[in-house]
């Protein structure tokens, strides 16, 4: 098979994509109104770009009728957010977080998802993640610049929380414990909890 992907519809692009470049990280964001209102959304267009400064982005696509999601209004605002991991435990918080609710109206109210305060950042983050983020917005930038359907968010990491339950007896990441969720194609998720190991070369 051959996909000319100058001559798909932006819905077969993306149905296509999504269903190849996987497993994606999902970040689960939460961050703050103007207002004091907690949001909290979760995205798998989503990646680590930078370790110098450390740097994490996230892609925010716009609703189908162009107006801008709560996450994106709320960054441009505030300048800050925390960048969840999602455990397979919290799979099913994770998805009632995805629902299209009314500005103003709070995720971790109408969901019932436990949150507790952040650091060195005003929204709150999620009780029980494995790993949180807590970042300040370095760049927002609108993709594509000719006619944006998106905004990249670049998010710089200014402290993390790291679950001890995670980590092996050397205080790092144990892989096998972390069991964190990936986004596939369609409904589709899967979880690093199926793993092997390679040496690279020198």
């Amino acid at each position: 098979m051959l996909l000319d992907f100058t001559s798909l519809t932006p819905l077969d692009a993306y149905r296509w994509l999504a269903s190849t470049v996987t497993p994606r990280p999902i970040a689960w964001v939460s961050s703050l109104s103007l207002e004091g209102v907690s949001n909290l959304a979760p995205f798998s267009f989503f990646q680590v770009i930078s370790d110098e400064p450390p740097t994490l982005m996230i892609n925010v696509g716009s609703r189908d009728d162009g107006s801008l999601k709560d996450t994106l209004r709320n960054v441009q605002a505030t300048g800050e957010l925390v960048i969840q991991l999602v455990s397979f435990a919290q799979a099913e918080a994770m998805n009632a977080s995805a629902a299209v609710l009314p500005h103003g109206v709070s995720e971790f109210e109408q969901c019932g998802i436990p949150s507790q305060p952040s650091l060195k950042v005003k929204p709150p983050r999620v009780l029980g993640a494995p790993v949180a983020f807590e970042c300040r917005v370095a760049q927002v930038q609108p993709y594509p610049a000719q006619a944006p359907n998106c905004h990249l968010i670049f998010a710089e990491v200014l402290l993390a929380h790291v679950d001890d339950a995670v980590l092996n007896d050397k205080g790092r990441i144990d892989p096998h414990k972390l069991d964190v969720l990936g986004r596939l194609g369609g409904m589709a998720y899967s979880r690093t909890s199926n793993i092997f190991e390679m040496q690279r070369p020198g």
